[in-house]
Protein backbone atom coordinates (compact mmCIF):
# COMPACT_ATOMS: atom_id res chain seq x y z
CA UNK A 1 0.00 0.00 0.00
CA UNK A 2 1.36 3.41 -0.99
CA UNK A 3 0.97 6.35 1.41
CA UNK A 4 1.13 9.95 0.29
CA UNK A 5 2.74 12.43 2.66
CA UNK A 6 2.73 16.19 2.36
CA UNK A 7 5.22 17.98 4.58
CA UNK A 8 5.20 21.70 5.22
CA UNK A 9 7.71 23.40 7.53
CA UNK A 10 6.79 26.68 9.18
CA UNK A 11 8.93 28.62 11.65
CA UNK A 12 7.04 30.62 14.23
CA UNK A 13 9.07 33.60 15.34
CA UNK A 14 6.64 34.46 18.10
CA UNK A 15 7.54 31.49 20.33
CA UNK A 16 10.73 30.30 18.60
CA UNK A 17 9.34 26.89 17.84
CA UNK A 18 9.87 24.98 14.63
CA UNK A 19 6.61 23.36 13.58
CA UNK A 20 6.62 20.54 11.05
CA UNK A 21 3.21 19.45 9.81
CA UNK A 22 2.91 16.02 8.21
CA UNK A 23 -0.30 15.00 6.47
CA UNK A 24 -1.02 11.27 6.55
CA UNK A 25 -4.50 10.54 5.22
CA UNK A 26 -6.88 12.44 7.46
CA UNK A 27 -4.40 12.88 10.31
CA UNK A 28 -2.32 16.02 10.75
CA UNK A 29 0.76 15.43 12.87
CA UNK A 30 2.44 18.47 14.39
CA UNK A 31 6.08 17.95 15.45
CA UNK A 32 7.36 20.81 17.61
CA UNK A 33 11.09 21.25 17.94
CA UNK A 34 12.67 23.49 20.57
CA UNK A 35 16.37 22.83 20.99
CA UNK A 36 16.76 19.10 21.60
CA UNK A 37 13.18 18.60 22.75
CA UNK A 38 10.70 17.29 20.21
CA UNK A 39 7.03 16.61 20.94
CA UNK A 40 4.34 15.40 18.57
CA UNK A 41 0.71 16.44 18.66
CA UNK A 42 -1.84 14.74 16.41
CA UNK A 43 -4.91 16.48 15.06
CA UNK A 44 -7.73 14.44 13.59
CA UNK A 45 -8.98 16.05 10.39
CA UNK A 46 -12.53 15.06 9.46
CA UNK A 47 -13.07 13.71 5.96
CA UNK A 48 -14.74 15.61 3.15
CA UNK A 49 -17.55 13.03 3.01
CA UNK A 50 -18.31 13.50 6.72
CA UNK A 51 -18.18 17.29 6.41
CA UNK A 52 -20.51 17.19 3.41
CA UNK A 53 -22.90 14.85 5.23
CA UNK A 54 -22.88 17.20 8.22
CA UNK A 55 -23.72 20.21 6.05
CA UNK A 56 -26.57 18.38 4.33
CA UNK A 57 -27.94 17.16 7.67
CA UNK A 58 -27.71 20.62 9.23
CA UNK A 59 -29.46 22.31 6.31
CA UNK A 60 -32.20 19.65 6.35
CA UNK A 61 -32.75 20.24 10.08
CA UNK A 62 -33.14 23.99 9.53
CA UNK A 63 -35.47 23.45 6.55
CA UNK A 64 -37.53 20.93 8.54
CA UNK A 65 -38.00 23.44 11.37
CA UNK A 66 -38.98 26.13 8.85
CA UNK A 67 -41.44 23.78 7.08
CA UNK A 68 -43.04 22.72 10.37
CA UNK A 69 -43.44 26.28 11.64
CA UNK A 70 -44.64 27.63 8.30
CA UNK A 71 -47.14 24.89 7.49
CA UNK A 72 -48.33 23.66 10.89
CA UNK A 73 -47.72 26.57 13.29
CA UNK A 74 -49.24 29.49 11.29
CA UNK A 75 -46.01 30.74 9.74
CA UNK A 76 -44.05 33.90 10.54
CA UNK A 77 -44.95 37.53 11.13
CA UNK A 78 -44.36 40.56 13.36
CA UNK A 79 -47.79 41.31 14.78
CA UNK A 80 -49.65 38.13 15.76
CA UNK A 81 -48.27 36.44 18.86
CA UNK A 82 -47.98 32.99 17.30
CA UNK A 83 -46.20 34.24 14.19
CA UNK A 84 -43.78 36.38 16.19
CA UNK A 85 -43.04 33.48 18.51
CA UNK A 86 -42.25 31.18 15.58
CA UNK A 87 -39.15 33.21 14.76
CA UNK A 88 -37.61 32.14 18.07
CA UNK A 89 -37.19 28.37 17.44
CA UNK A 90 -36.10 28.91 13.83
CA UNK A 91 -33.44 31.52 14.60
CA UNK A 92 -32.14 29.71 17.68
CA UNK A 93 -31.86 26.46 15.70
CA UNK A 94 -29.85 28.26 13.03
CA UNK A 95 -27.63 29.94 15.62
CA UNK A 96 -27.02 27.33 18.31
CA UNK A 97 -27.32 24.13 16.30
CA UNK A 98 -26.22 24.69 12.70
CA UNK A 99 -23.80 27.62 13.03
CA UNK A 100 -22.42 26.53 16.40
CA UNK A 101 -21.65 23.05 15.06
CA UNK A 102 -20.04 24.66 12.01
CA UNK A 103 -17.76 26.73 14.22
CA UNK A 104 -16.58 23.58 16.00
CA UNK A 105 -16.00 21.50 12.87
CA UNK A 106 -14.38 24.41 11.01
CA UNK A 107 -11.02 23.79 12.69
CA UNK A 108 -11.17 20.04 12.10
CA UNK A 109 -11.86 20.29 8.38
CA UNK A 110 -9.63 23.25 7.52
CA UNK A 111 -6.95 22.46 10.10
CA UNK A 112 -4.05 22.67 7.65
CA UNK A 113 -4.97 26.22 6.61
CA UNK A 114 -3.47 29.38 8.08
CA UNK A 115 -4.10 29.34 11.85
CA UNK A 116 -4.72 33.08 12.19
CA UNK A 117 -7.21 33.00 9.32
CA UNK A 118 -9.02 30.05 10.93
CA UNK A 119 -9.24 31.91 14.24
CA UNK A 120 -10.67 34.99 12.52
CA UNK A 121 -13.22 32.85 10.64
CA UNK A 122 -14.09 31.08 13.91
CA UNK A 123 -14.69 34.45 15.57
CA UNK A 124 -16.79 35.70 12.63
CA UNK A 125 -19.05 32.63 12.85
CA UNK A 126 -19.51 33.31 16.56
CA UNK A 127 -20.38 36.95 15.87
CA UNK A 128 -23.04 35.80 13.40
CA UNK A 129 -24.38 33.39 16.03
CA UNK A 130 -24.70 36.25 18.54
CA UNK A 131 -26.55 38.45 16.02
CA UNK A 132 -28.97 35.70 14.93
CA UNK A 133 -29.54 34.62 18.55
CA UNK A 134 -30.24 38.23 19.59
CA UNK A 135 -33.13 38.39 17.09
CA UNK A 136 -34.30 34.97 18.30
CA UNK A 137 -34.33 36.11 21.92
CA UNK A 138 -36.14 39.31 20.93
CA UNK A 139 -38.82 37.24 19.17
CA UNK A 140 -39.33 35.02 22.21
CA UNK A 141 -39.59 37.91 24.68
CA UNK A 142 -41.76 40.02 22.36
CA UNK A 143 -44.29 37.22 21.86
CA UNK A 144 -44.62 36.88 25.65
CA UNK A 145 -45.14 40.63 25.98
CA UNK A 146 -47.86 41.01 23.34
CA UNK A 147 -49.80 37.96 24.56
CA UNK A 148 -53.21 38.62 26.12
CA UNK A 149 -52.73 38.26 29.04
CA UNK A 150 -48.90 38.62 28.95
CA UNK A 151 -47.00 35.38 29.45
CA UNK A 152 -44.47 35.36 32.34
CA UNK A 153 -40.83 35.49 31.23
CA UNK A 154 -38.27 32.83 32.17
CA UNK A 155 -40.77 30.51 33.85
CA UNK A 156 -39.69 27.18 32.30
CA UNK A 157 -36.69 24.87 32.40
CA UNK A 158 -36.10 25.68 28.73
CA UNK A 159 -35.71 29.40 29.48
CA UNK A 160 -33.43 28.77 32.47
CA UNK A 161 -31.13 26.51 30.50
CA UNK A 162 -31.27 29.01 27.65
CA UNK A 163 -29.95 31.76 29.93
CA UNK A 164 -27.14 29.50 31.15
CA UNK A 165 -26.27 28.53 27.56
CA UNK A 166 -26.11 32.14 26.41
CA UNK A 167 -23.96 33.16 29.40
CA UNK A 168 -21.56 30.28 28.73
CA UNK A 169 -21.44 31.05 25.01
CA UNK A 170 -20.72 34.77 25.46
CA UNK A 171 -18.12 34.01 28.14
CA UNK A 172 -16.49 31.41 25.90
CA UNK A 173 -16.45 33.79 22.95
CA UNK A 174 -15.09 36.73 24.96
CA UNK A 175 -12.31 34.76 26.65
CA UNK A 176 -11.37 33.03 23.39
CA UNK A 177 -11.32 36.29 21.44
CA UNK A 178 -8.99 37.97 23.93
CA UNK A 179 -6.80 34.93 24.56
CA UNK A 180 -6.25 33.72 21.00
CA UNK A 181 -6.57 36.84 18.84
CA UNK A 182 -4.92 39.44 21.05
CA UNK A 183 -1.23 39.40 19.99
CA UNK A 184 0.20 40.43 23.38
CA UNK A 185 -1.02 37.28 25.14
CA UNK A 186 1.80 34.88 26.05
CA UNK A 187 1.99 31.74 23.89
CA UNK A 188 2.35 29.45 26.91
CA UNK A 189 -0.86 30.89 28.34
CA UNK A 190 -2.65 30.16 25.06
CA UNK A 191 -1.44 26.55 25.10
CA UNK A 192 -2.55 26.09 28.71
CA UNK A 193 -5.97 27.59 28.01
CA UNK A 194 -6.70 25.67 24.79
CA UNK A 195 -7.92 22.36 26.39
CA UNK A 196 -10.34 24.28 28.61
CA UNK A 197 -11.53 26.38 25.67
CA UNK A 198 -12.30 23.23 23.67
CA UNK A 199 -13.97 21.42 26.59
CA UNK A 200 -16.22 24.32 27.55
CA UNK A 201 -17.07 24.84 23.87
CA UNK A 202 -18.28 21.24 23.56
CA UNK A 203 -20.13 21.51 26.88
CA UNK A 204 -21.89 24.68 25.72
CA UNK A 205 -22.87 23.05 22.43
CA UNK A 206 -24.30 19.98 24.19
CA UNK A 207 -26.23 22.26 26.54
CA UNK A 208 -27.57 24.21 23.54
CA UNK A 209 -28.82 20.96 21.98
CA UNK A 210 -30.56 19.96 25.23
CA UNK A 211 -32.10 23.43 25.53
CA UNK A 212 -33.33 23.30 21.93
CA UNK A 213 -34.93 19.89 22.41
CA UNK A 214 -36.67 21.13 25.57
CA UNK A 215 -37.90 24.19 23.69
CA UNK A 216 -39.42 22.15 20.89
CA UNK A 217 -40.98 19.75 23.41
CA UNK A 218 -42.50 22.69 25.27
CA UNK A 219 -43.91 24.16 22.05
CA UNK A 220 -45.38 20.83 20.92
CA UNK A 221 -46.96 20.16 24.33
CA UNK A 222 -48.48 23.66 24.38
CA UNK A 223 -49.90 23.14 20.89
CA UNK A 224 -51.43 19.78 21.84
CA UNK A 225 -52.91 21.27 25.01
CA UNK A 226 -54.40 24.21 23.09
CA UNK A 227 -55.99 21.87 20.53
CA UNK A 228 -57.89 20.06 23.30
CA UNK A 229 -59.38 23.21 24.80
Amino acid sequence: MIHCYTKVTLELAVDKYLDTFTMDGNNLNNHKENGNKVSAVSYVRISTSFYTLFQITGILIVLSVFFWLHNFRNGFGFSEIGKVCNWHPLLMTIAFIYLFANSILHFRYFHNDDKLLLKIQHAIIHCIIIIVAAFGIWAGLSSNKIAKPPVPKFYSLHSWLGIITIILFVSQFSSGFVSFLYPEINVQYKKALMPYHKSFGILTFVLSVVTTVLGFSEKIISALYASKI
